[in-house]
């Protein structure tokens, strides 16, 4: 059987070379229809989502205990491990193969199974057990420590040592599509002497990439790189929205808190590991060198081109601002997944790790607005001479991300999330 990521592979399905979701990818959700309101388990291909539950029922698709996909969340199918992943993706590319009469012929299974993109309500993918932010772009670390404390001490003693992050909130983690509203907080201008409390001023997005954690691990142990590669079941498009001004007052001593807990929005498909495996490349060099058991043997970071675009208030169209990749990762996915676990903390199925803001060594890939308009002194110009600092209510922000095959590509469709006024 041919593996799952050929790049001769062709489905049944007519699927555009620019489609995000092409027999290559085959990423995992959970969606329901008007006629089926039950949210339930599938898969991206071309213009349709095929019905995992359906293909279940019919004995067609064979991961176990039967009713893994006819739930609403992923997280039961993550359980059963790498082995049952890899077994079922190649299986569902069977079955989607252009050569492989299965689905091909059987009509009255098809108009069950394929379910048009356009009827159908996507959902969170999975349970989110917990949250991490990291902090893992040298570029995005700089710039934000350039602006606050000067090019001499722009990144903290630590910071190229080992992963910076932070424990953020599973509860405000939601799908693509969601509307943000603006955060309350405390809020201390630099001129004012004391606090005042209200609407955040300074909203910011921030493009990143999030870790879907698919295996546990035990209270008490560490991983190795195989182990924590291994637990990995895909990733997902991450927009971890940030009220700048109130963590700018609250976040000394003891780091972000709710400036960072009030929305985190993901995309609603889950492409898995394997789906990028073609991609892989090595990530840049680390100064000094990392500790042992921070060492990778193998290339852990992804040629994966990021974009953001800013639909204004007011504003004729949107415009793209930010364009970058994924390959610029000071610290990996792995490395993150390792350092987490390194002091005895147990992982869990559906933990959700943020890589951190995602930028690049160039102005047009910077991953916030924070950085676009460093810190409201460059204010973004957007069509119908609308400018933007920081996001006001009524913008939309959309990222996309794209792995770029030959005559493929691997995507991840897109997050999308709008502001909407404070109560």
């Amino acid at each position: 059987m041919p593996h799952p990521n050929d790049p001769s592979l062709r489905s049944f399905i007519e699927v555009d070379p620019a489609s995000d979701f092409p027999i290559q990818n085959l990423p995992y959700g959970v969606f329901s229809t008007a006629r089926n309101p039950t949210p339930r388990g599938g898969v991206a291909i071309g213009n349709y989502v095929l019905d995992l539950w359906e293909l279940e029922q019919d004995s067609r698709l064979d991961v176990g205990p039967l009713g893994v996909f006819s739930g609403p969340s992923l997280n039961p199918f993550m359980a059963l491990g790498p082995k049952v992943w890899t077994g079922t993706r190649a299986r569902i590319s069977e079955l989607l193969r252009h050569d492989h009469p299965e689905l091909r012929d059987n009509e009255e299974l098809r108009k069950q199974a394929l379910v048009p993109m356009r009827e159908v309500i996507l959902h969170l993918p999975f349970a989110v057990s917990g949250y991490t932010d990291f902090y893992s772009s040298k570029e995005h670390a700089t710039n934000v420590g350039v602006m606050f404390r000067g090019k001499d001490n722009a990144l903290q003693p630590n910071w190229l040592h080992m992963p910076i992050g932070y424990n953020g909130r599973a509860s405000t983690v939601v799908v693509s599509g969601t509307k943000v509203k603006r955060p309350r907080g405390q809020l201390k201008p630099p001129n004012a002497e004391v606090p005042s409390f209200g609407p955040c001023k300074r909203l910011d997005f921030e493009l990143e990439m999030g870790v879907v954690v698919g295996q546990p691990s035990a209270m008490g142990g560490m991983l190795t790189e195989q182990q924590a590669e291994e637990m990995i079941f895909g990733f997902v498009l991450l927009n971890d929205w940030s009220a700048r001004d109130i963590q700018q007052w609250e976040y000394v001593p003891l780091g972000p808190f709710l400036a960072k807990a009030f929305a985190t929005s993901i995309s609603p498909w889950v492409v898995t590991r394997e789906a990028l495996e073609p991609f892989r490349l090595k990530g840049p060099t680390q100064e000094p060198e990392p500790l042992d058991y921070l060492k990778q043997a193998k290339p852990q970071n992804y040629d994966l081109e990021l974009d953001v675009s800013l639909h204004g208030a007011g504003a004729n169209a949107p415009a793209g601002i930010s364009r970058t990749n994924f390959k610029y990762m000071y610290w990996s996915s792995v490395q993150q997944l390792m350092h987490h676990a390194s002091s005895g903390c147990a992982m869990n199925v559906g933990d959700l790790l943020g890589s951190g803001t995602i930028s690049g060594p160039e102005k047009n890939q910077r991953g916030s607005l924070l950085e676009i308009s460093w810190n409201g002194t460059e204010p973004v110009e957007l069509p119908g001479g609308v400018k933007r600092s920081f996001l006001e209510d009524g913008d939309s922000i959309v990222m996309r991300g794209w792995c770029q095959g030959n005559g493929y590509r691997v995507g991840f469709g897109e997050v999308e999330g709008t502001i909407v006024p404070a109560e």
